[in-house]
């Protein structure tokens, strides 16, 4: 009998087994996306792979395996439904560069099935794309399965291929689970819909260019991208029913059960939310291990739906209060040993998505009785559609995902007005489209940098230069590669080496000038590209520049010199938050330039003026004490073990470079830095903001800059002192007087107000009239503005005991109307909310209110005497 290996069992064995046949092993990368804007997140193992497979980047190696953790949320209504679905899953791959091709992949992939892992090689079923006769044959005659045994698969089933681009067959192996999995039709076999023959690895020969028009060239380098779902293989292995049985997953699962005091597969609606509780928190935890907030856009709105998904799922459980920070150890406890930074990075987890249950919870119940009446309303109606914008409503104000509302609605048979939904949130939608930027085939933004040859590459060496001499390489306009750029033509220029550092890890690029002898190119920025090349951007501001000249680079001394206090200052800045705030302060964003330094981080409300100053005070502090800055380059892992922070999302290369300040600060960081603390001189907060959902930003100078703000503050002193006609010393007492002196004026002006109100008024008594035993007094009067039309209604309301009271003015060719009701009128029925939105259209607007008070403006005036009119008819019919 077969071994029944773990889910992290597995993971290791397949990582170490191509690591024998010449692989570089690499962590898994981040969900989040890098330079592709084609995805939110990374939903397969070859995805973060795409600039080696185009060429745009040289790999490491020619031959890669990763075990990359994913998330796809294209069938996110069936997860729990079915328990085939998931959003997360775990992707196993052997990648090939150019290197080996279908020889090699289809060998290791049957010696690792069947060797290391022990499946059952008559269990095993290889299928081949129709026209490879290729794999075909190696599956036949090298691996030696009977040709009955090998299936072929048209291009929907067994040909990769995604618009124009790279493309090419698969060959796909399944494996048979065994009659109890199957459907029982006599022809069930290979390709079959039910769950007998499951498809557990998928080799992808990429050895074609489809030119977009269905003309197919055949590749110079051929690529091997392989694809097996780890949790897929597992219950293979441990021929369970479903990935919700595969250890890790059960003891999930197992939890969510403990939680709701149930058990899995008693009660099918049940093991709905079981299902989809256990595959959300885990997409929920390793999304914010990465680094992703809870928002409503993008990425963030993902995180969000899921939680919330989840949250709803437990209270249909009966799980009461906050439950999902807790479930997320448990996926931490059974995942950390493929992914070690879901330990590390277990309090901020925690934190993060404690907020966001709390903050859901707060309108969840509010949301759900709103929804219930919503819901019952159709039903009393006899309609089955939800409008557009009560569906709006529940998103906008108690938090609810559409797709959320949409599930609770399908439980009665009740749909949504999805077009009223999307016209309500066309602002969002509209900033979500200009996020997707234009692509090509493999999600990079397309620029003339991409037909640069992938060999080009520039060393920099403005850690200990800011001048340097070296060659031409590439020159391109905006549109381009070029040989040369003449006087006033705006283009990048490329060299061997230079000393401009390049706009990356939150610090702006330099600036500075690149010459040969009369010839000058201002640089306006520098910019990092795929493939480790910097580019120089700029404008020829005299003479001329071509491929192979020897330049002199020269960076703006004063400008990088000014930048670095401020980047070296924000890694002081991070140390004090996580002195004052807490070990949950994260990076979540920065920008260092030579005017300013923002840093973005998280926390979960807004600071205290105390807590900014103790910060700033201990920031000042270890400028003061002249902590040297020091700098060596090490080994990732060897960096992580000295402590030094690293920042989410970030994608690290083997080596990297830790700057230490003094004892007190120790971080990976690529960037420029003053050689002592001292060289900062000075540090000044001068905002703190929210900027997302547990997203705070803190905006800081340094040096010169201090100077320069206390100058400016003290010219607005001046100039107060000045107006106020005070001594400094005095000004806040002078203000203070006059702020005494405004109040009593603005308590005169309206005492005339309110007198010269009366007086156009006069004695309107006698316009009262009696609507179905109601008293009703409605006037037009001229010039009242609406503070004054409510005095004048609370004084008409005492002189008329019981009654509806209706005033309207123009002023300055608007109109303003108010409405009244006493406690007696609303008891026969009287509602000044309604009345005065029935009134409204009549002088061009629009109002409403409470039943006893309302109030609404309008733009013309000539229909004053038309809605004074129809109140008569608008309160008879109120009257019961």
């Amino acid at each position: 009998m077969r071994k029944q290996y773990g889910l992290n069992e597995l993971r290791s064995m397949f990582l170490n087994f191509f690591e024998s046949k010449g692989h570089l092993k690499m962590n898994s990368f981040s969900l989040i996306p890098h330079n592709d804007n084609s995805l939110l997140l990374i939903n397969s193992g070859m995805a973060p792979l795409k600039p080696y497979f185009t060429r745009q980047e040289i790999p490491p190696r020619y031959r890669v395996t990763t075990c990359q953790k994913c998330i796809r949320t294209g069938d996110i209504e069936n997860v729990g439904k079915t328990d085939r679905h998931g959003t997360f899953f775990e992707m196993l791959g052997n990648f090939s560069f150019g290197d080996y091709f279908k020889h090699e992949a289809i060998a290791w992939s049957w010696e690792f099935l069947t060797q290391v892992v022990g499946l059952e090689e008559d269990r095993l079923y290889p299928s081949v794309y129709q026209d490879d006769d290729e794999a075909f044959e190696i599956w036949n005659k090298e691996i030696g399965i009977a040709p009955e045994r090998i299936f072929r698969f048209g291009k929907e089933d067994n040909f990769w291929e995604h618009g124009a681009g790279p493309c090419g067959p698969c060959s796909e192996i399944y494996y048979d689970r065994g009659e109890k999995y199957g459907c029982g039709k006599p022809g069930c076999t290979v390709g079959c819909d039910c769950d007998r023959y499951m498809e557990i690895w998928n080799n992808v020969f990429t050895q074609f260019n489809n030119d977009g028009h269905g003309n197919y060239s055949t590749l110079e380098y051929k690529n091997i991208d392989t694809g097996m779902g780890l949790e897929r293989l597992a219950s293979v292995v441990q021929d369970v029913d479903s990935i919700f049985d595969v250890d890790t997953l059960k003891a999930l699962r197992e939890e969510v059960c403990r939680l709701a005091n149930c058990t899995y597969k008693e009660d099918a609606d049940k093991d709905v939310s079981i299902r989809l509780i256990t595959d959300h928190i885990r997409s929920v935890t390793f999304m914010v291990s990465d680094g992703i907030m809870p928002s409503n856009e993008g990425r963030g709105y993902v995180l969000r739906r899921l939680l919330r998904r989840a949250a709803r799922h437990g209270r249909l459980l009966g799980i009461e209060g906050n439950f999902l920070s807790g479930l997320s150890r448990k996926v931490i406890e059974v995942s950390r040993d493929g992914y070690p930074e879901l330990e590390e990075r277990q309090e901020f987890i925690t934190r993060v998505i404690t907020e966001e249950e709390e903050k859901f919870n707060k309108t969840i119940d509010q949301g759900l009785n709103i929804l219930a009446e919503m819901k019952e309303a159709l039903i009393a109606k006899g309609e089955k559609i939800l409008s557009g914008n009560d569906a709006f409503k529940l998103y906008d104000t108690y938090g609810f995902p559409m797709d959320l509302t949409e599930e609770i609605l399908e439980e009665d048979g009740i749909t949504i007005d999805e077009e009223g939904f999307q016209a309500a949130m066309t602002e969002q939608k509209e900033k979500a489209r200009k996020a997707r930027k234009t692509t090509n085939y493999m999600g990079a933004d397309v620029t003339v940098y991409q037909s640069i040859d992938a060999a080009v590459t520039s060393e920099f060496v403005g850690y200990d230069y800011l001048t340097c001499e070296s060659p031409i390489t590439v020159l391109t306009t905006e549109s381009e590669v070029v040989e040369a750029l003449v006087d006033g033509q705006q283009g990048t220029i490329f060299t061997e080496q230079t000393p401009f550092y390049a706009t990356s890890g939150g610090q702006e690029g330099d600036n500075g000038i690149i010459s040969i002898g009369d010839n000058v190119f201002e640089v306006k920025d520098t910019i990092k590209l795929q493939g480790g090349k910097i580019g120089h951007v700029g404008v020829v501001t005299s003479g001329m520049f071509k491929v192979g000249d020897k330049v002199t680079l020269s960076v703006d001394e004063a400008k990088r010199n000014a930048t670095r206090k401020n980047h070296s200052a924000t890694h002081l800045l991070q140390k004090a938050l996580k002195i004052v705030l807490g070990n949950h302060v994260e990076q979540a964003g920065s920008s260092n330039n030579d005017k300013h330094l923002r840093f973005d981080f998280t926390h979960f409300s807004a600071m205290t003026p105390e807590e900014i100053q103790q910060v700033e005070n201990i920031v000042n502090e270890e400028i003061s004490a002249g902590l040297p800055v020091l700098t060596k380059v090490m080994n990732i892992e060897d960096a992580k073990k000295t402590g030094a922070m690293a920042l989410f999302g970030e994608k690290y290369g083997d080596n990297v470079r830790v700057v230490s300040m003094g004892d007190f600060s120790k971080e990976l960081c690529g960037g420029t830095h003053v050689a002592n603390t001292a060289n900062i001189a000075l540090f000044k907060i001068i905002s703190e903001t929210g900027v997302a959902a547990g997203v705070r930003r803190i905006e800081a100078l340094t040096g010169q800059g201090v100077i320069d703000y206390y100058n400016k503050v003290e010219a607005e002193l001046n100039a107060a002192v000045s107006a106020a006609k005070c001594e400094p010393s005095q000004l806040v007492k002078r203000i203070e007087g006059l702020q005494d002196e405004i109040k009593e004026l603005q308590r005169e002006n309206d005492k005339l107000k309110n007198q010269m109100a009366k007086d156009a008024m006069g004695d309107v008594m006698d316009k009262v009239v009696e609507v179905g035993g109601v008293k009703l007094l409605a006037v037009k009067l001229d010039n009242v503005d609406m503070n004054g039309l409510r005095n004048l209604g609370d004084q008409l309301k005492a002189k008329l005991g019981e009654g509806v009271i209706a005033l309207a003015s123009a002023v300055d060719g608007k109109v303003n109307l108010i409405t009244m009701a006493t406690d007696g009128a609303m008891a026969k029925g009287a509602h000044a909310g309604n009345l005065i939105k029935a009134i409204a259209g009549h002088v061009g607007g629009g109002g409403g209110g409470r039943p006893n008070m309302a109030q609404a403006g309008g733009k013309n005036p000539q229909g004053i005497d038309a809605a004074l009119e129809e109140a008569k008819n608008i309160l008879e019919s109120q009257i019961h």
